[in-house]
C-alpha cells in the first residue's frame, strides 16, 4: 500500500514558467549584446519585458506563494530562520524562505532596471536604440546605456550568487530547492505546520495578467 502522504503545490506553474523562460532568455540576451545581433536582442529584451511585468502583476493577484505581500512578512522570521541554518537546522519554508525573499526582490528589482534602461539606449553612433529611446536626448540614452551595461554585471553577480546558495542548500542542508521548481510540488511531509494557506491557481486572474503583459509588450513594438 502507497503510505505517502499527497503531494502539495508550492509553485504554480505560471510562476515556474516564467522562472525558467527566464533562465534561458538572460544568456540569449547577454549573447545577442555580445555578438551585436541587435533585432533578436531587442525582440528578446521586450519578451523578458513582458514577463517581468507578468511576475509583477501575478505577485499582487496570484497564488499565495506567488505573491509579494506573504513574502515580506515573512522577512520578520529572518532572525531565528538564520540561527537555524548555523546549526543545520532546515525546514522547508511553503514558498520561498525569509532568506530567499530578499532575493527574490534583488533579481526583480536588477531585471526592471535592466529592462527599464534598455528601452531608452542608444549605442555610440545612435544607430541602435531602444524602442523609447525617442522619448530622451541622445546624452541621457547613452547615460542609459551605460547604466543599463553596468547593472548586468549586478544582475549576473545576483545569479551567480543565487546558484551558489541552491549548491549550498543541496550538499549542506540536503535540501531539493530545484525538483519543485521542475514540479510544482513537495511531500506534506515536508513541512511542519499542520495548516498552510491556500495555493490554489485561478484561471482568470492569470488569463488578465498575461493578456495585460502581452497588451504592453506590443504597445511597445508599435510605439518602436
Amino acid at each position: 500500500m502507497n503510505t505517502d502522504p499527497a503531494p502539495i503545490l508550492v509553485w504554480d506553474w505560471a510562476v515556474r514558467l516564467v522562472h525558467w523562460l527566464m533562465v534561458v532568455l538572460v544568456p540569449l540576451l547577454w549573447w545577442t549584446a555580445e555578438e551585436g545581433y541587435m533585432d533578436w536582442h531587442r525582440t528578446l529584451g521586450l519578451t523578458m519585458f513582458g514577463l517581468v511585468l507578468f511576475r509583477l502583476i501575478w505577485g499582487l493577484i496570484g497564488t499565495w506563494t506567488a505573491r509579494f505581500a506573504p513574502m515580506v512578512r515573512r522577512i520578520g522570521f529572518l532572525k531565528s530562520y538564520v540561527r537555524k541554518l548555523r546549526n543545520r537546522e532546515y525546514s522547508a519554508s511553503f514558498g520561498h524562505s525569509p532568506l530567499a525573499v530578499f532575493g527574490v526582490f534583488a533579481l526583480l528589482l536588477a531585471l526592471v532596471t535592466q529592462i527599464g534602461t534598455g528601452l531608452f539606449s542608444v549605442d555610440v553612433d545612435g544607430l541602435e536604440s531602444g524602442p523609447l529611446a525617442v522619448l530622451v536626448s541622445f546624452d541621457t540614452g547613452r547615460q542609459l546605456a551605460e547604466v543599463h551595461e553596468f547593472n548586468f554585471n549586478l544582475l549576473a553577480a545576483l545569479i551567480g550568487l543565487h546558484i551558489t546558495a541552491i549548491a549550498v542548500y543541496h550538499f549542506l542542508l540536503k535540501a531539493n530547492l530545484v525538483g519543485p521548481m521542475i514540479t510544482g510540488h513537495r511531500s506534506r511531509d515536508d513541512f511542519a505546520a499542520t495548516t498552510l494557506p491556500e495555493n490554489r491557481m485561478r484561471f482568470f486572474p492569470m488569463t488578465g495578467a498575461a493578456v495585460l503583459s502581452l497588451a504592453c509588450v506590443i504597445a511597445l513594438l508599435n510605439f518602436g
